[in-house]
């Protein structure tokens, strides 16, 4: 299998914000932003990984009655993230 370049995770890692963007306030499980995507759920965990490294997006380790998940996580912009982005969408559109 061929190794995808950096410049090609970078774009799929923005399109992952970009569906984040979308569903904020809400989280979203892996599964549906691989779908969205068309990707695999485990390429597409890491670069999740990395965005929660670089700040962009938060784990949801527990569900809404305040369980932890065993196996799943769900994930969502952080309010950092969607101020600057929503911000530059406010921008574009002037």
């Amino acid at each position: 299998m061929p190794k995808i370049s950096e410049e090609k995770k970078k774009r799929i890692s923005e399109q992952i914000v970009s569906v984040l963007l979308d569903s904020f306030p809400s989280s979203v499980f892996t599964a549906h932003i691989a779908r969205e995507l068309a990707r695999d759920e485990e390429f597409t965990k890491s670069l999740l990984a990395n965005l929660v490294q670089k700040g962009l997006v938060i784990p949801v380790t527990k569900n809404s009655s305040g369980e932890e998940y065993s196996r799943r996580i769900r994930w969502r912009l952080s309010n950092e993230a969607h101020m600057t982005y929503s911000g530059s969408l406010d921008n574009k559109s002037l």
